[in-house]
């Protein structure tokens, strides 16, 4: 029973972990292929376009383009997304004031210009218009009553709902990283967007900053999960280890011992020669035994891995 039970508890460990990471929505998504996916230069993903494979990359580079736009501080931005929540005040709009979630108010306005990211010589264009969860930078968040927001305020909340604004841009003075499909236009023009059912991913953030802003600021529950995750693979391994002993050495061999005043043999003892116990009893067994410990280790090693992205970049 003691390696069924520390297995099991490494199951649970590994399910509350796998539950707290599903927790975050779609940008736990996000924040796994940004971790996982391997850079490729540009040219590299313009070469994938070039021979119409279906590739997800990665490329950096710097963000350029002729059709900049300017904010309120003059600031040449390539891309902003605004975004309107609200929720009812207490007493209103029928829900009692005991439903404080956010709410979308409409389709958040975009507002784009057509851009590159450029490495050298070589660029690729950004199909930005497909960005969804996948635009991961700081943003701007403002907060008001819903009397605020004038024409856009939802007809059946009163004015003392709270409004929230959220802004999100990109700067074409900024270097950024993207993740998605390279594929070629019938203008022949070369693209990255959305493709192989993952998300387009663009980001001028580096990696630590990013998985910060996509946790929402919740580095306690990022950090629980990578210990959950962590103490559950050393459950399942400490469990297969401890069944392969029990398999090699065999679970009745000190109750025989004690139970019969002839000399015994442990289970794997060659009679021929007495030597002690070992693989002769049942090798294929114990070869069985060590692959799968070796399986659950390679196993382990790669979902450690995709959970912290490996080494950091510089």
């Amino acid at each position: 029973m003691g390696p069924l039970l520390l297995g099991a508890a490494g199951v649970v460990a590994l399910a509350v972990a796998m539950a707290i990471l599903r927790s975050f929505g779609p940008r736990y998504r996000v924040g796994r292929l940004l971790a996982v996916v391997p850079p490729v230069p540009v040219a590299e993903a313009v070469r994938i376009a070039a021979a119409d494979e279906q590739r997800y990359v990665r490329v950096d580079g710097r963000i350029d383009s002729d059709e900049e736009f300017e904010d309120e501080h003059h600031r040449p931005l390539v891309l902003r997304r605004t975004t309107f929540e609200w929720h009812p005040a207490a007493g209103e709009g029928g829900h009692g004031g005991d439903d404080f979630r956010w709410r979308p108010l409409g389709e958040p306005n975009l507002e784009l210009a057509p851009f590159v990211i450029r490495e050298g010589l070589d660029e690729i264009g950004i199909d930005a218009a497909g960005l969804a969860e996948g635009l991961v930078v700081i943003p701007r968040i403002s907060e008001g009553k819903v009397g605020d927001l004038g024409d856009r305020a939802p007809s059946n909340v009163g004015p003392t709902g709270d409004a929230r604004m959220t802004v999100e841009q990109v700067s074409s003075v900024e270097h950024a990283t993207v993740l998605g499909v390279p594929r070629r236009e019938a203008d022949g023009t070369t693209r990255i967007g959305p493709g192989m059912g993952r998300p387009l991913i663009l980001t001028v953030l580096e990696r630590d900053e990013a998985m910060r802003v996509l946790t929402g600021g919740a580095m306690g529950r990022s950090r629980l999960a990578i210990s959950a995750l962590a103490t559950g693979v050393a459950l399942l391994t400490a469990a297969v280890v401890w069944w392969i002993l029990e398999s090699l050495v065999g679970t009745g061999a000190a109750a025989a011992l004690a139970a019969s005043p002839d000399p015994t043999v442990l289970p794997g003892t060659d009679i021929r020669t007495g030597t002690a116990a070992g693989f002769v009893g049942d090798p294929l067994f114990a070869v069985l035994g060590v692959a799968a410990l070796g399986i659950l280790s390679v196993g382990a090693t790669l979902a450690w891995v995709r959970l912290t992205g490996g080494r950091a970049r510089r």
